[in-house]
C-alpha cells in the first residue's frame, strides 16, 4: 500500500471512528447500560470478521485459531474494549473534539516512548522533533478541554 493510500485509509478510519462513537453514544442513551453498546459493537465486529475469515480461509481457520491460542491473546480485545468504553465516556461527558484530542495526544506520547524503547539508535534531532510534536498535541488537548469550562 502506498503512503498516500495509507493516509487516505487513516483519514477514512478517523471519520468512521467519530461516526461510530456518535452512534454508540446515541445507543447508550437509549439502552439501560453502556454495556449494551459495547456488546453490540463487539458482536457486529466479530460476526463480520468471522464471515470474512470463513470466506477467505474456510472453516478450518477456526481450528488454526484454536491451535495457536495463548491466554495473552485476549489482551488486545480487552484493550480495544477499554478504548471503546473510554471513547464513549468521553463523548458523553466532554464532547467529541476534547475526547479525540486527549486520545491522540496520549497515543502520541506513549507511541513515542514505545518507539524510543525499541530503537537501536537515538538521534537527538528526531527525539526533539517528536517531543515537540507530542507537547503541541498535549497542549491542544488541554486547550480544547479547558474551553469546555
Amino acid at each position: 500500500m502506498t503512503p498516500l493510500a495509507t493516509s487516505v485509509l487513516l483519514v477514512v478510519a478517523g471519520a468512521a471512528l467519530v461516526l461510530q462513537n456518535t452512534l454508540m453514544t446515541k445507543l447508550t442513551s437509549l439502552a439501560s447500560s453502556v454495556l449494551i453498546a459495547l456488546v453490540l459493537n463487539s458482536a457486529v465486529g466479530l460476526t463480520l470478521l468471522s464471515a470474512l475469515l470463513v470466506w477467505r480461509a474456510g472453516p478450518g481457520a477456526f481450528g488454526e485459531i484454536a491451535a495457536a491460542f495463548r491466554p495473552w491473546f485476549v489482551l488486545p480485545g480487552l484493550l480495544g474494549s477499554l478504548f471503546v468504553f473510554a471513547s464513549l465516556a468521553g463523548y458523553q461527558r466532554i464532547g467529541a473534539a476534547a475526547t479525540i484530542s486527549i486520545l491522540v495526544a496520549s497515543q502520541m506520547v506513549f507511541g513515542l516512548v514505545a518507539d524510543l524503547a525499541r530503537s537501536d539508535s537515538l538521534d537527538p534531532r528526531q527525539i526533539i522533533t517528536a517531543a515537540i510534536g507530542a507537547a503541541l498535541l498535549v497542549c491542544g488537548a488541554l486547550i480544547l478541554l479547558s474551553a469546555r469550562g
